[in-house]
């Protein structure tokens, strides 16, 4: 190799420099180096500061050509390359040099690209959105050590420093393409735990659920305590409402604490129970829960006005509840109410 970098060097001095420094971060693979040692490589060798960041962790290293730790808010990117791996584009490196770059700034770029897409590979998180069950269940899991909680945490690549939300899901769809759809560019985790699954992701986005998903997202910062949460707003989940925020229930969460059978012992929700064989009853009956309005309720029925006000007398005769009185439509609310919550 040194023969043909002198027999290359007298053609073109340059390439004397960019195979240089080929051979550079192919002894720093050979050492098998981590990436802060990388990085710290990378700026002695360009004499600026050097910038690694992971998408999947929102890690970012940034040294200085001493070797410490960058200070200060990063300057402009003099250069910059993706970190590409299996054809997905993993992170990105750059140079912060004052003024233009220098003419080897590319070739070190491309090498410290490839050499970081190395070290991912070998040391990183796993890349997929479907995680180890057992990593998962550890994280949510109420009587685990925060010690292990913490390494499970960090074995599947979320940062120490980074919050984590959680959400309990039931969907026909694929768990890692909900979520990948929920949080985007960001690290997100997915596993199914007993007959739920399980979705870790360091910001989820609500309203990016696809239709025919039911999920509750946890607003705690446990992620033990995120799960309870999840779990609760899962139960109050339904065609009108699939997705359901923890944070958005208030006081409906302390529905969710009462016993079943003292549930089902209460005469308003055995009368909402024997309407269960009546879709078009119970519809009615959410319908003008919902809206409070028989009109409203008509639209979203589809329905003439009339006809639905004929139904809900004949529902009021059943349950025996005056609907068009505020305690009575609330009667009707929290019996609908405790009535879902027992199928979960």
């Amino acid at each position: 190799m040194e023969a043909l970098v002198e027999r290359l060097s007298g053609l073109d001095p340059q390439v004397d420099g960019v195979i240089r420094v080929v051979m550079f971060y192919d002894t720093l693979m050979r050492r098998r180096v981590d990436l802060p040692a990388l990085a710290r490589a990378s700026a002695g060798l360009a004499e600026c500061v050097a910038g690694i960041r992971l998408h999947s962790t929102g890690r970012v290293i940034r040294v200085a050509p001493d070797g410490a730790n960058a200070s200060g808010p990063p300057a402009p990117a003099s250069t910059t390359a993706p970190v590409v791996l299996d054809e997905e584009e993993i992170g990105t490196v750059w140079l912060e040099r004052p003024g233009p770059p220098g003419p080897l700034d590319e070739a070190v770029l491309d090498r410290l690209a490839i050499a970081a897409a190395a070290v991912f590979e070998r040391y990183g998180p796993e890349r997929t959105t479907m995680a180890d069950p057992a990593l998962v269940e550890l994280v949510i899991s109420p009587g685990a050590d925060e010690a292990a909680r913490a390494r499970a945490l960090r074995l599947l690549g979320f940062a120490a420093d980074l919050p984590v939300r959680v959400a309990a899901v039931r969907s026909p769809l694929p768990l890692d393409r909900i979520g990948t759809l929920v949080c985007p560019g960001r690290p997100v985790k997915a596993a199914p735990v007993a007959d739920v699954g399980v979705i870790l992701a360091t910001t989820l986005d609500a309203a990016r659920f696809p239709a025919g998903v039911r999920a509750g997202v946890g607003a705690a910062e446990r992620p033990d305590h995120a799960w309870r949460e999840a779990r609760t707003a899962l139960r109050f989940t339904g065609t009108r409402e699939p997705v359901v925020r923890y944070e958005d229930l208030g006081a409906l969460a302390l529905l969710a604490r009462i016993p079943s059978g003292a549930a089902r012992d209460n005469a308003d929700v055995a009368a909402i129970a024997r309407l269960a064989g009546n879709p078009d009853e119970l519809n009615t009956l959410d319908a003008y829960c919902a809206t409070g309005s028989l009109r409203q309720a008509a639209d979203r029925l589809h329905l003439h006005h009339s006809s639905v006000a004929r139904r809900l007398d004949q529902l009021a005769k059943t349950l025996g509840i005056d609907l068009t009185e505020p305690a009575g439509l609330t009667r009707a609310r929290l019996a609908l109410t405790m009535w879902r919550l027992l199928d979960d």
